[in-house]
């Protein structure tokens, strides 16, 4: 069975996840648009979330702040992207997270993106990483890391060669590939040859076209991404399936429930 949750607030995911009827909750430590550190607002701090975690069967999945771009040759947000990056490994280590999950990043319209790709190698290599740090792909951004295919596979064979590689995953947003201009059906062959893995998968409905470059989430029938092609996302890669929909616990519950009567 592949195991599947939302995304929910921080403070209490295990009653997320069981509100849901979910074996995962993925959540923020802290604002998602804040260089502030991380927070674990769980009573009894850290060791409790884990012990409590692990005690319901619920596993854990840390996004890193949307304020962060490793890749960027702006000192001003590279250096603190890095520092909050490392900042939230740590913290997602010591609550027992299965990943963290991070924006590929990009840079401006003027630059090459080779120095952004270099940029995420210099970040990864010094980086101590005790959970993966799984990559998300992206909607938007002509100079994006990882909103094309092609992009993507540069930014994997740059990291390739780094100690830490073996930390590295992907994580799938099917909203963010159909946005970014890639059909979903064929998908997961597509990626797994580029990657070799696929640990995590977003697994959202579109409120903008294809190729729109919008990262706006819908509730799965509501928006324009391929229905048929986000069953096949969440079917063949066998990974587990965060939806990041809206309606909260409702909105979700129901969206978890449509992926588990068609997958």
């Amino acid at each position: 069975m592949i195991v599947m949750g939302g995304h929910g607030e921080s403070d209490d995911p295990i009653a997320e996840a069981q509100a849901r009827g979910a074996g995962l909750a993925q959540f923020f430590l802290g604002d998602p648009q804040s260089w502030k550190a991380p927070r674990i607002g769980y009573p009894g701090g850290a060791e409790a979330l884990k012990g409590d975690a692990e005690a319901a069967g619920i596993d854990l999945y840390v996004h890193a702040p949307y304020v962060m771009n490793v890749a960027s040759t702006n000192n001003r947000i590279r250096i603190p992207s890095r520092k909050t990056l490392q900042q939230t490994l740590t913290a997602a280590a010591s609550v027992g997270a299965k990943g963290v999950i991070v924006h590929g990043g990009h840079v401006t319209a003027d630059e090459d993106p080779a120095v952004g790709f270099e940029n995420w190698r210099k970040a990864v290599d010094g980086l101590d990483i005790a959970v993966p740090l799984l990559i998300e792909n992206t909607a938007g951004g002509a100079n994006a890391m990882a909103r094309k295919l092609d992009r993507i596979d540069q930014l994997w064979t740059t990291l390739a060669g780094s100690p830490n590689f073996d930390m590295i995953g992907f994580c799938l947003d099917t909203c963010h590939a159909h946005a970014g201009g890639e059909e979903l059906v064929g998908l997961v062959e597509r990626v797994l040859g580029i990657t070799g893995r696929i640990d995590l998968i977003h697994a959202n409905d579109s409120r903008d076209g294809f190729d729109s470059g919008a990262d706006r989430h819908a509730n799965f029938g509501e928006g324009f991404a391929d229905p048929d092609g986000i069953v096949e996302v969440v079917r063949l890669s066998g990974a587990p399936v965060v939806v990041e929909t809206p309606g909260g616990v409702e909105g979700q519950k129901a969206d978890l429930d449509w992926l588990r009567e068609r997958v």
